[in-house]
């Protein structure tokens, strides 16, 4: 999108992007949301799209000031929130009368983003809504949206019930599972999104990290995030019905705790970057350059010496 022009948005929402990390000229290579969603749903991306997350992925608006209400209905332009739900999309897509990409989620989840071919924004939930037919208006709904306790979406809705736990009753195990690891690893990690071979680039996570938060990636952690980089359990209610404690292998959640992970790098001794967090959001999961991980908020100690070992205590074996 140009920079060299007047923004069509309210003097707020500037107020909001630029606190979520937005600057003019921004610009983040969408090349890993790209390879996930074509993995996880067929999504092709479209010039729209990618302009669009090329400025603006990455970003959470929790809104200003910041209260219970903005926090609640915060924007995440991730389009990952949408992996598993090209039917969704597809149908929304036929509602519309237009191809729509995901380009984010609101309303804790209960609510997708989608992207026309000619850059309109959609709110897709029960229905599907146009927010305008200019990204820069359509962002300035949102926001005045996320700052009120507005129709356009109800803060504290629940979320769509995650395939995750579809996919662990039908996922087949891989004939070497148990040479690597066992095999409730191996059921738990397919049905989280990996599989044998798997790598995605990671290129945008490495410029949002590195942009905002001044992280900058060893090689570990980069082989680390090629092979299960957005690779998952997601939370579950009632929490006694989990085998698992819930996790996520995204780096993106640390992008604003530079600081706390330099403090938990400090207390181990090591140079830490983060690959993820668990317990939903209480911790960070932080690989060291020897590829050991790393576990912890306040303090921090060490939950694997190696890649695999990690894999199995996270997903409880």
């Amino acid at each position: 999108m140009s920079t060299d022009q007047a923004r069509d948005w309210s003097p707020q929402t500037e107020e909001v992007l630029r606190r979520a990390g937005w600057r003019p000229g921004r610009f983040v290579p969408t090349d890993t949301w790209e390879s996930i969603l074509r993995e996880r749903g067929s999504f092709v991306a479209h010039e729209a799209a990618r302009r669009f997350l090329s400025e603006f992925g990455g970003l959470v608006t929790y809104g200003w000031p910041a209260d219970s209400i903005a926090t609640s209905s915060a924007i995440r332009f991730d389009p990952l929130g949408a992996q598993w739900q090209d039917e969704r999309f597809a149908r929304a897509s036929r509602e519309a009368g237009e191809s729509l990409y995901p380009i984010g989620m609101a309303d804790e989840g209960a609510s997708f983003l989608g992207i026309t071919e000619n850059g309109a924004l959609h709110l897709l939930r029960d229905r599907v809504e146009p927010l305008a037919t200019s990204t820069d208006q359509a962002l300035d709904r949102l926001v005045a949206a996320q700052a009120a306790r507005s129709a356009l979406w109800t803060p504290g809705a629940p979320a769509a019930g995650h395939s995750f736990w579809t996919r662990l009753d039908t996922v087949e195990t891989g004939t070497d599972a148990g040479q690597r690891w066992p095999l409730e690893t191996d059921r738990v990690l397919r049905a989280g999104g990996w599989f044998p071979g798997r790598a995605v680039p990671t290129e945008t996570w490495e410029s949002i990290l590195l942009q905002t938060g001044e992280f900058g990636i060893h090689g570990a952690a980069r082989r680390f995030l090629a092979e299960f980089g957005a690779v998952g359990v997601p939370y579950r209610k009632p929490r006694g019905s989990m085998p698992w404690t819930q996790f996520s292998l995204d780096p993106l959640p640390a992008i604003w705790d530079g600081e706390i992970i330099d403090d938990l790098a400090e207390q181990a001794g090591v140079d830490l970057y983060p690959i993820g967090m668990r317990d939903r959001g209480n911790q960070h999961l932080a690989m060291a350059e020897d590829g050991s991980l790393y576990a912890g908020m306040d303090s921090v100690w060490l939950l694997a010496p190696t890649l695999d070992e990690a894999l199995q205590r996270l997903t409880g074996v």
